[in-house]
């Protein structure tokens, strides 16, 4: 492992409910420090098409031009399947390749697509955690875990687990952990990041609704929507999601702001599910450049070409909690 990936991990911190004994040596700080915090968010891109790689070419212009730290990689990081083992050439072809003129780390989470085509092959993922060490950006500790810079503090769950309660980490043992997490928080800014959109009008749609079915909680995500008002509402400043390909700012619901960046790759034909939005686009494929100084944050949505769509400012208000 290099050094720089060294300095990747000392500032990650699993959660104290997970089993796994990845990273349990890392020292906890407190960070008060407020400052500038720069980051890209895209999700859906692992096809290692042309597309792919144009965003990326966008993404290293954004980077020139206005700095980044880091990126939140939203899941489906392999189509269609995930990867087999730490060997498939997948991590080449639809990672390392397309994302070599970046040069800062990746902060992965799980998408259904890397669970295998079903959704129901749990141990599909484990790869993609064991390849942390192996490579130089990408860094998927752990199936949620979280990571501290500056004053923001991420919060990467898994969405999967949380919908299909698997042995992994469901829905009761995630929310524990992000609420002992979020409570223990010394950073003005919490966002929460995975893979299922709270609030969506593309073709997945909304969780309790997903595909416009009610009434069958694993189809439907009735467990990602309970998730979600009972842990991330009111207690994250930001949700970011992925799933349908599409760039989406939706209003500001339950004390939260949701934002939907799926179209690392590809894009879908938009379908209204009822949400309110503030701003939407699927014509082609992009991605969100974020940036956070002090209690502003600016999140702008840029398509494949490096044009700028759309942009938004959130300023933080304190809770009635801190």
């Amino acid at each position: 492992m290099n050094m720089g990936k060294v300095k990747v991990l000392a500032g990650l911190l699993l959660c104290a409910c997970s089993d796994d004994t990845v990273g349990q040596n890392i020292l906890q700080q407190d960070w008060v420090e407020k400052g500038a915090v720069r980051f890209l968010v895209l999700g859906d891109a692992g096809e290692g098409n042309e597309s792919q790689y144009q965003v990326a070419d966008a993404m290293a212009s954004v980077c020139d031009q206005w700095g980044c730290d880091f990126a939140l990689y939203l899941g489906d990081n392999f189509y269609d399947v995930g990867v087999e083992n730490i060997d498939d050439e997948q991590f080449e072809s639809k990672f390392e390749q397309p994302y070599s003129g970046l040069d800062f780390p990746f902060y992965v989470v799980l998408g259904n697509h890397d669970y295998g085509l079903l959704g129901n092959e749990w141990s599909q993922p484990s790869p993609q955690v064991a390849y942390t060490d192996r490579s130089a950006k990408w860094v998927l500790p752990d199936r949620y875990y979280r990571h501290v810079h500056q004053h923001v503090t991420l919060y990467g769950l898994d969405s999967n687990a949380i919908m299909w309660d698997t042995e992994w980490g469901g829905a009761d043992e995630q929310l524990r952990c992000l609420g002992e997490a979020r409570d223990g928080s010394t950073t003005s800014w919490n966002i929460a990041y995975a893979h299922h959109p709270y609030l969506s009008n593309g073709s997945h749609g909304n969780a309790g609704a997903y595909e416009g079915i009610e009434g069958i909680p694993v189809i439907s995500g009735e467990t990602m929507k309970d998730f979600v008002e009972d842990g991330v509402c009111g207690d994250m400043d930001v949700f970011f999601a992925a799933h349908d390909h599409q760039l989406e700012w939706l209003e500001p619901t339950c004390g939260t702001e949701f934002v939907v960046s799926g179209a690392g790759s590809k894009t879908r034909s938009m379908v209204d599910r009822g949400a309110a939005s503030l701003f939407v686009y699927d014509e082609t494929p992009g991605f969100l450049w974020v940036e956070i100084v002090d209690d502003i944050l600016v999140g702008v949505f840029y398509d494949q070409d490096g044009v700028a769509l759309y942009e938004r400012e959130v300023v933080r208000m304190a809770k009635a909690s801190e």
